[in-house]
């Protein structure tokens, strides 16, 4: 073989092997990523675990003894174990994504600007976003996952549609965790920006969205906040899956309808910035 044969073919070895990387790209930065979540695995699996059972304990032996003694008069018609058991399950997907979707995107833009040298690669930009939802939608399943079988221990899930409200949950974190990530990707440093999302907007919306109490206890001029939650959304659509929570047929399909948009506008603003970003 002569070496402009040897040459030619190691060229179309090249093109084919960037062919396969352009196609598949977003599954390689999938990949990427799991190999990162290993470092901190043992952390999942503790928090997957412990979580749920701390939460299930706690609103199931503790409070709910309280607020079970007292249910008529706080309007709920089941439990308060079964009532919150569906909210603490979104919550758990709620905060998982804010975790993976903030400071990691913060590494892989800036502090270990690995999101660079992908992008000069075959792979795009939106190959890179794509992997990071993939990745991240993988945990965010393992977790509700988790949690919903220490909901069936405890008895928090009466209902025969209950292993669907897994589905809101995992929605319920990637609305909100898509536009984290949007957000996150337009940051040329943190100063505390992402610190404060987490205290002064992660943490209220666990208490504003209708989670540990029904959303009509507020103040009518706080329940704006519930209703622009992704949260409280993803919270009673898996009360109507869990124990057939009563609410009317369009607000349950409004529920599935703005999870859907806001994961979508989130995703593809965060494709936008990054295109922007790394092209440049």
């Amino acid at each position: 073989m002569t070496a402009d044969t040897g040459m030619r073919a190691d060229a179309a070895h090249a093109i084919a092997a960037a062919r396969r990387v352009r196609r598949f790209g977003a599954w390689y930065i999938a990949e990427h990523r799991f190999r990162n979540m290993r470092a901190y695995l043992q952390t999942v699996i503790v928090t997957g675990v412990g979580s749920p059972l701390m939460y299930l304990f706690a609103m199931g032996v503790g409070l709910a003894s309280l607020v079970d003694a007292n249910v008529e008069q706080n309007g709920l018609a089941v439990s308060y174990l079964v009532f919150v058991a569906p909210a603490l399950l979104a919550m758990a997907a709620f905060e998982a994504a804010a975790e993976e979707f903030s400071y990691p995107i913060m590494l892989g833009f800036k502090w270990n600007p690995t999101f660079t040298g992908m992008s000069a690669s075959p792979i795009t930009p939106g190959q890179i976003i794509d992997g990071q939802v993939i990745a991240v939608t993988a945990r965010l399943i393992v977790t509700s996952v988790l949690y919903f079988i220490f909901m069936l221990f405890f008895g928090a899930v009466p209902g025969e549609l209950g292993w669907w409200t897994l589905v809101p949950a995992v929605l319920t974190g990637l609305a909100f965790g898509t536009l984290l990530m949007a957000y996150v990707a337009t940051l040329e440093s943190d100063s505390g920006q992402i610190a404060m999302v987490m205290r002064f907007l992660v943490l209220p919306l666990t208490l504003f969205s209708g989670t540990v109490f029904p959303l009509s206890q507020l103040p009518w001029f706080l329940q704006w906040i519930g209703w622009a939650s992704p949260l409280w959304h993803g919270t009673e659509l898996g009360r109507v899956l869990a124990y057939g929570h009563h609410e009317p047929v369009w607000l349950s399909v409004t529920h599935v309808a703005y999870l859907v948009a806001l994961t979508v506008i989130g995703w593809m603003l965060a494709r936008r910035v990054a295109a922007r970003r790394l092209n440049r």
